[in-house]
């Protein structure tokens, strides 16, 4: 009960509020100042992990987001569990945020990734992302070495085989047709694509790393939804939502926002392995 209070007045204030935790911002270091304005709770250059939560959270957002509109919510409910936060804006053109080469953006996660374990001292962080961000590390994980320093990957509908939706990126930001000319991640992302074929050919889930995917039956922009799957194994929880909250409409942008998805980020970080659907569903009731 608890959590779903902090979960739900946070959601209101980011309604009325700018998500700006402007004392983490003006004192944080060059690494984080680079990132831009982060969302509340994340980039507190003073939080340390501890014995209960060793390992620090970043934040991934999605194509055309920024990290403080994406994780304005799920953000400080992170750390009101007692987690270190970190988020980052990458991949930024004339186009939006995150819309570069995603072999480029995979680049500035690690480096970000390096920057915040040499920050916290912890030996691996665990990843969040929303979209594109839940897809993106699966590249710095494969062929960045990053499998070496992650722990858990969750993605919130990933575009880990694409979309056939094309029509659903612009849906995003209310352009036209010259939008995938402009987006090279959005042309990366559409399945088939030599970008995806390339991440999805061999081991789609490299290292020991957990793999949790939540997706939704309404998601219009990675179409299908179930092209947010990994290939099942002991290190992969593929999850829809209303196989577990059948009344939850919650479409693609939302779900970055949802308690109910929260649930099994949740899960994820506090056990070892993926989240445990039925596990994270018996908790709060």
């Amino acid at each position: 009960m608890k959590r779903l209070f902090v979960m739900a007045l946070t959601s209101f204030l980011v309604l009325f509020f700018i998500p700006m935790d402007k004392s983490g911002a003006e004192s944080s270091g060059d690494f984080m100042l680079k990132e831009g304005v982060p969302p509340v709770g994340a980039n507190n250059p003073s939080c340390q992990p501890d014995e209960s939560h060793p390992t620090p959270v970043v934040l991934v957002p999605g194509t055309f987001e920024s990290m403080s509109e994406n994780w304005s919510s799920l953000s400080p409910a992170l750390k009101a569990e007692g987690y270190c936060v970190y988020a980052l804006n990458y991949g930024v053109t004339t186009a939006g945020y995150s819309t570069g080469p995603i072999e480029d953006s995979a680049m500035e996660l690690k480096v970000f990734i390096d920057n915040v374990l040499e920050h916290t001292g912890a030996e691996k962080v665990s990843l969040v992302g929303h979209s594109q961000g839940g897809m993106m590390p699966r590249y710095y994980l494969k062929f960045l070495d990053g499998k070496k320093k992650v722990d858990d990957l969750i993605g919130l509908v990933p575009s880990n085989h694409g979309t056939d939706g094309v029509g659903g990126f612009s849906s995003l930001t209310g352009t036209g047709a010259g939008l995938l000319t402009e987006c090279t991640a959005c042309r990366q992302q559409l399945t088939g694509s030599e970008f995806l074929t390339n991440l999805n050919q061999g081991d789609e889930t490299p290292g020991d790393v957990s793999y949790t995917n939540v997706t939704t039956i309404y998601d219009e922009v990675v179409v299908p939804y179930t092209s947010a799957f990994l290939e099942e194994s002991k290190q992969v929880s593929n999850i829809t939502l209303q196989d577990y909250f059948p009344n939850d409409p919650v479409e693609h942008q939302f779900i970055a926002f949802d308690p109910n998805a929260y649930e099994f980020v949740f899960d994820a970080l506090a056990y070892e392995g993926p989240a445990d659907p039925v596990r994270a569903v018996s908790s709060i009731r």
